[in-house]
């Protein structure tokens, strides 16, 4: 399963790509990333052949997408333009233009809220035809419904006015576009069409609230489960595009499972995610990028612990963990444990040094705590006061060891006015206080049933002084607008020292791939298609930096261990080791681009074009 060194350049020449998804110009998921990533690699092999086509939101592609105007449209006379014309004078409310990443592809966007007047025709039709059911009071069914007879009328423009010129491949990925596919081959248009779903949506409900997730899969009555869950009109969408597109993939070999028991098809193809990672090389500057950033969370760290104690910086390792609030999925659950066994065997073993974990992610809060705010602001005034008196005492020592006839260092104290030692004693008195640091950094809107504040309640995990291993809980994204940190994600993550992602359920995880790619060594789980991959195709990866917790037919309590255990060993290497464990991480990271990872992809267009 190793790729190709490099995906060829010039592709099926005779054919056009159409590219779904409902996260062009729209971030709102990890899809976002694959798609976005994806075109600086498809771009040199289709070129002016290659178009996205995805759902028009004015307040997220506002920033990202620049329409053509009327005079520049009226000028093209390729198939993509003249079916937007043809389109238009038809009434809909169709854009193309440019989306305004590397490789500017040429987008398509369509308005799905010009259809609701005619919603109650579309779920006519859609439960006549497919037998997929529509509630009346789901809006984000509606726009995909909306969306989808739109989809379905601009490729079945651009197929029919080309039947004699081009091919037409149409990529769809995840149910949300899906539901296109099921018309498409009713209405019998010359298109080849490719499904792909990155998760399959039935199989995360169902993983987070079954702890024997992969032990009961085979036994899923997928109606039932769906209608358990209120998901039967999304569930039954995906169904309908796994079973009508001509090629079927998936992004790991772990969801090949999924896909098989709860979709009842076996995928045609494995697609394996990568990156960009041009956008994230360095070079030389990257380790002291690392120190750079790694600064910037020291200041953090000491508004936020220094108030109440102080320890050693120089001593601290600082490890994060990130992505949606998905306690059990996302392995915040086996983190904890991890952590906590940790914190026991540093405080027994009597070695040096803290370790300070974050856990970002997003949840409903009222407002950042005051008292975290307030530490912070007053320790900037207490650095002023410092800067002050660093100032006035540098002038009068100047003076003084120009004038002076002894050599000897004069007293210092001396040089610093009343006024500022008042000002630094006060400043100080101020800030300092007995109360532990907070573990998180927000005000929930309901804290009494998180589970990450429960968990380190409950292990008595809350920022002691002797405790070794520090919690950070950050339920907010990390920007550069933030108060606290002010900087945006990427910095934050490259000022880290490791990542920690042990996922129970991640179809692909783009989180240790983006760690790599910014030289910063990561642990996932062979319940992650990233850590899957790894497994099988990247040898030696613990050499390189990427650590797998083997989680498949392992106990949640032997999972723990092994994470402890890899926490442990990376606590004990020395700084050199760890600069030089960084620049194999990021030497290695080459393996996840997508020029080489593309490969999969040119296959499964060739296999789809193969397939009428």
């Amino acid at each position: 399963m190793q790729p190709h060194s490099s995906a060829p350049e010039a592709l099926f020449p005779d054919s056009l790509l159409i590219e779904v998804a409902w996260e062009v110009c729209n971030q709102v998921g990890g899809i976002y990333t694959v798609i976005r990533s994806k075109v600086p690699a498809t771009m040199p092999a289709w070129g002016g052949r290659y178009c996205l086509l995805g759902p028009y939101f004015p307040l997220m592609a506002q920033g990202e997408f620049e329409s053509y105007d009327d005079d520049q449209l009226a000028g093209m006379n390729d198939p993509y333009a003249t079916a937007v014309r043809t389109l238009r004078a038809q009434g809909m409310d169709i854009c193309l233009g440019v989306w305004l990443v590397t490789g500017r592809p040429r987008t398509v966007l369509i308005n799905p809220f010009q259809k609701y007047g005619e919603l109650a025709t579309l779920k006519s039709d859609l439960w006549r035809d497919h037998k997929i059911p529509a509630p009346d009071n789901d809006d984000l069914l509606h726009q995909v419904i909306a969306f989808g007879h739109l989809a379905t009328q601009f490729i079945e423009t651009v197929a029919r006015q080309t039947v004699d010129q081009w091919r037409v491949v149409g990529h769809f990925h995840e149910w949300m576009t899906g539901v296109a596919i099921p018309e498409l081959r009713r209405r019998q248009v010359p298109v080849h069409l490719l499904f792909t779903t990155h998760a399959t949506l039935l199989g995360r409900y169902l993983a987070m609230n079954d702890p024997n997730f992969y032990d009961n899969l085979m036994l899923v009555d997928w109606r039932a489960q769906a209608r358990h869950f209120n998901i039967e009109p999304a569930v039954s969408m995906e169904r309908a595009a796994a079973h009508g597109s001509h090629v079927f993939t998936t992004v790991s070999e772990l969801t090949v499972r999924e896909c098989i028991y709860l979709l009842d098809r076996i995928p045609d193809a494995v697609l394996p995610n990568g990156l960009n990672i041009e956008r994230f090389v360095a070079l030389h500057e990257f380790q002291n990028l690392h120190k750079l950033y790694k600064d910037k969370i020291h200041e953090f760290v000491m508004a936020h612990f220094f108030q109440s104690y102080s320890f050693d910086l120089d001593q601290t390792i600082y490890l994060f963990t990130s992505g949606r609030y998905e306690y059990h999925n996302k392995g915040f659950d086996l983190t904890l444990e991890a952590l906590a066994r940790l914190n026991h065997r540093l405080q027994q073993s009597g070695l040096e040094g803290q370790v300070v974990m974050f856990f970002i992610t997003k949840r409903p809060y009222t407002s950042i705590n005051p008292l975290v705010l307030q530490s912070r602001a007053q320790l900037e005034e207490v650095r002023q006061t410092c800067r002050a008196i660093e100032e006035q005492v540098g002038e009068r020592l100047f003076y003084a060891a120009a004038a002076s006839h002894d050599h000897r260092l004069p007293d210092l104290d001396s040089m610093v006015d009343d006024y500022w030692k008042l000002r630094y004693r006060r400043g100080l008195q101020s800030w300092k206080t007995t109360a532990l640091p907070s573990v998180i950094t927000h005000n929930l809107v309901n804290d009494q049933d998180d589970d990450i504040l429960n968990f380190v309640r409950k292990a008595n995990l809350v920022n002691n002084q002797h405790d070794r291993v520090k919690i950070v809980y950050h339920p907010d994204f990390v920007s550069t607008t933030s108060p606290l940190f002010g900087m945006d994600y990427g910095q934050f993550v490259r000022g880290c020292h490791l990542g920690v992602f042990p996922s129970y359920y991640e179809p692909w995880g783009y989180t240790p791939l983006e760690c790599a790619a910014r030289g910063v060594p990561a642990i996932t789980s062979d319940l992650s298609g990233f850590g899957d991959y790894v497994q099988k195709n990247v040898p030696e990866h613990e050499d390189k930096g990427i650590f797998v917790v083997r989680r498949q037919e392992r106990s949640f309590d032997q999972a723990a261990e092994e994470l402890t255990d890899m926490l442990w060993n990376f606590v004990l290497l020395s700084r050199r080791e760890r600069i030089a464990q960084r620049n194999r991480v990021e030497s290695s990271a080459d393996i996840f681009d997508w020029k080489n990872l593309r490969v999969y992809y040119d296959r499964a267009y060739a296999l789809a074009l193969e397939r009428q």
